[in-house]
């Protein structure tokens, strides 16, 4: 217990990029390890529903007697209650304590999947996915917030790889799983399959998270809550849209954005005037934090338009039925599941900037030549190209969050989690909707299908460089520090 209490206690400072992290801080105390283990159920829950509902989004419209713009509210009232968690996951943390935050989440969760599967309309499940999408907006930040106190700086890129497997791997398996559960059981499936993680989650969680309490903090910012959350939703759900109409002057698609933005600013001016805000903007002052979450929004669109864009390429280009996409994606979920535990050796070693650096440069090296492959490209050398992808990605978005959150004190990290996950979220509708545009685009201006494909992976590769180059601003603070 004295060993953890030193762990958490720490000042937060980053580690330079070119020092050795002290011999003390070698090895990772079981209880850690056994932390990290527990925190990965949610996250898993988390990044494996969402692949397996987007799958099943017209098998469930079909069952439930909806339009396909109707149950797409499915997955969009998902984002738009993630955003608005995620801005008050920061205040809750405090005001409850962490662990029991991550329960109650995870019970929510859980039980809302449950629900879910059992809804007797398209309207009734829209509702209930946007209550999993607060739950699952809470999960996720406060399990990250956990695992950051009971690591400490010195040893955040190891512990924060084994939560990036869950990242990319749950992903990468969720079309096989999707298109299995769908080919021979009922949608239904596609919710109850997270009752199981969510009770193993509660039972190892109970026995094992560190305990927190809650402490006395401002009241609730209301008004701050609404403009945060409502900009970060209503952006997220504009850039989606791009994905359905097409096109970017859309009145889906730019109103809201618009209407984000002025949120967001909203709160940023009364974030400066008020002496409690709902989230600490104060934290990008820390040039190290800046840095590596700025790096980490460049990074979270390459990263989420790179999943996105893999399954269209398999199942437009290649004629792949759901099964057949999921085998053929195996290979990049496998190289990052493989690289991502030595990705995060390497930042506690050398600094999540320099890694961050090279990993996003070898990202753009690997998605590149899929923008010069003809279609009937030789599938050994695109599973080459998949596992190096997925290597590559071990090295090139977890360490610049590791590096965001060993840059800030203990009890900055739930704001810190919140912001990492905003502008990640952020970051991923805008690479996918830059994947939407160019394939719009290229169906618009009569171009061949495969033209379309080779844009939209160059697009990525070019967004893979553009987090390089802003990795090397987190690589020159961790220097100076």
């Amino acid at each position: 217990m004295t060993q953890m209490r030193s762990d958490t206690e720490t000042s937060g400072v980053g580690v330079p990029a070119d020092v050795p992290a002290p011999a003390d801080s070698e090895k990772i105390p079981a209880h850690v390890w056994r932390t990290a283990a527990v925190v990965v159920f949610g996250a898993v829950m988390g990044m494996l529903d969402t692949s397996l509902v987007n799958i099943g989004l017209r098998t469930i419209g079909s069952d439930l007697g909806a339009s396909l713009a109707t149950i797409q509210w499915v997955a969009s009232g998902y984002l738009l209650a993630l955003g608005v968690s995620l801005t008050v996951c920061g205040w809750l943390a405090r005001r409850v304590g962490v662990t029991r935050l991550w329960l109650w989440a995870l019970v929510a969760f859980t039980v809302t999947s449950a629900v879910c599967a059992f809804a007797p309309t398209a309207g009734w499940l829209i509702g209930l996915r946007i209550l999993q999408g607060l739950a699952a907006g809470l999960m996720i930040p406060a399990g990250q917030t956990i695992l950051g106190q009971a690591a400490g700086p010195q040893r955040m890129g190891r512990v924060m790889g084994v939560v990036g497997i869950a990242v990319v791997g749950a992903p990468a398996i969720g079309p096989t799983i999707g298109g299995v559960m769908l080919a021979h059981w009922n949608w239904k499936w596609l919710f109850l399959i997270n009752i199981p993680f969510g009770l193993a989650g509660m039972a190892l969680g109970l026995r094992y998270l560190p305990r927190s309490t809650g402490a006395a903090v401002q009241r609730l910012d209301v008004i701050g809550l609404v403009l945060a959350g409502g900009g970060v939703s209503a952006i997220v759900f504009g850039l989606s849209e791009i994905g359905t109409t097409g096109s970017v002057t859309s009145l889906s698609v730019w109103l809201p954005v618009v209407l984000g933005l002025a949120g967001l600013t909203g709160f940023l001016v009364r974030a400066r005037r008020t002496a409690r805000p709902l989230l600490d903007i104060r934290l990008f002052g820390n040039r190290a934090f800046a840095a590596a979450t700025g790096a980490g929004f460049f990074a979270g669109g390459a990263m989420f338009g790179v999943m996105v864009l893999l399954p269209l390429y398999f199942q437009v280009l290649h004629g792949s039925g759901l099964i057949r996409t999921g085998v053929d994606l195996l290979g990049y979920g496998l190289g990052g599941i493989i690289m991502l535990p030595l990705g995060g050796r390497l930042t506690d070693r050398f600094g999540g900037g320099r890694v961050a650096v090279i990993g996003n440069l070898c990202i753009a090296a690997a998605v590149l030549p899929f923008a010069f492959l003809p279609v009937d490209a030789n599938g050994i050398l695109i599973q080459f190209l998949l596992f190096a992808a997925g290597m590559a990605t071990g090295v090139g978005a977890m360490p610049l969050v590791s590096a965001a959150y060993a840059a800030v004190r203990h009890d900055q990290l739930p704001d810190a989690t919140a912001f990492v996950n905003i502008l990640q979220r952020v970051g991923g509708a805008v690479g996918v909707a830059l994947v939407a545009v160019i394939l719009s685009r290229a169906t618009a201006f009569g171009w061949a299908t495969v033209s379309g494909y080779h844009l939209a992976f160059g697009g990525l590769a070019v967004l893979s460089m553009v987090a390089s180059a802003a990795s090397t601003v987190l690589r020159s603070h961790q220097r100076q520090a």
